[in-house]
């Protein structure tokens, strides 16, 4: 189905509120489906789609406050056009109790699983056979591959302005380290490790202890090359008085290539997701 009419009409500044709610559901269900995306790999890289995340925008404007609150205690307000996700078997998702939630508009894969308690917003893609584990975030717009392993606590930090800003993204078969996070539409590449507790930021500087290079964003997103290892590391901070305290700047650092010692150590996850 090709949706560039639905997110013309969509964007109509005219559009009434009688017409918006056919032409979002339509849109939830192709973001869901996986047939829109905030952003899509492409021969020249990846481009960002500006005109989902301002879709998503609207459906924010456009959308009433309800209650939206399970049976019991707990009390939960939010947007009508947001609600949590609903899912069947034949989703072929695992879905494990415990405090998980997915937001309507997200795409999940056959295959993932997701471990409580951990939230995808609107407008994320997890690939199939990937895995979010406990206290994981998604953020809204978030790009995920195939077989990629986020660790418990791990953060992919969520964008929807500017509208033409690319998403964090993370290629098919990369692992996340627990507490690591991946935000400002940095992007990890292909079977790359992002090692416990790294932080990847725009304003980030990897040091590449393989090739002897310092990796860091000038016109183009921070990018963590295809199978590079990370790990936590500091370098000194040039001022004097940062010396005199000993004062040290986090900064990760790229200590290997992976390889098939490396894969050995991560091939556990495969076995456990294998059937649902």
């Amino acid at each position: 189905m090709n949706y560039d009419s639905t997110l013309n009409s969509l964007l109509d500044p005219e559009l009434s509120q009688c017409d918006f709610a056919s032409l979002f559901e339509t849109f939830l269900s192709g973001l869901e489906e996986g047939e829109i995306r905030a952003a899509s790999p492409t021969k020249k890289g990846w481009e960002a789609n500006a005109k989902v995340k301002q879709a998503i925008l609207v459906g924010f404007r456009m959308g009433i406050l309800r209650d939206m609150s399970a049976a019991g205690s707990l009390s939960f307000i939010d947007k009508d056009t947001y609600p949590a996700r609903q899912w069947t078997l034949g989703d072929q998702v695992r879905i494990v109790p415990g405090g998980t939630s997915v937001r309507r508009g997200a795409h999940l894969g056959q295959g993932v699983v997701m471990m409580p308690p951990s939230y995808v917003n609107v407008g994320a893609f997890v690939g199939q056979s990937s895995m979010v584990d406990s206290n994981a975030l998604v953020g809204s717009c978030a790009q995920v591959g195939e077989k990629v392993h986020i660790s418990a606590g791990a953060q992919l930090g969520g964008v929807l302005e500017p509208v033409g800003a690319l998403p964090v993204i993370v290629e098919d078969d990369v692992l996340l380290g627990a507490n690591s996070a991946v935000l400002e539409g940095c992007r990890v590449s292909k079977r790359a490790v992002i090692g416990a507790g790294v932080i990847i930021t725009q304003s980030t500087r990897v040091v590449d202890l393989v090739h002897e290079r310092v990796l860091s964003s000038e016109n183009e997103p921070l990018t963590v090359p295809e199978g590079a290892v990370v790990i936590p590391g500091s370098r000194p901070h040039r001022s004097e008085y940062a010396q005199s305290l000993g004062l040290q700047i986090s900064t990760p650092v790229i200590i290997k290539y992976r390889d098939s010692k490396t894969d050995g150590k991560t091939a556990l996850e495969s076995a456990l997701r294998e059937n649902l």
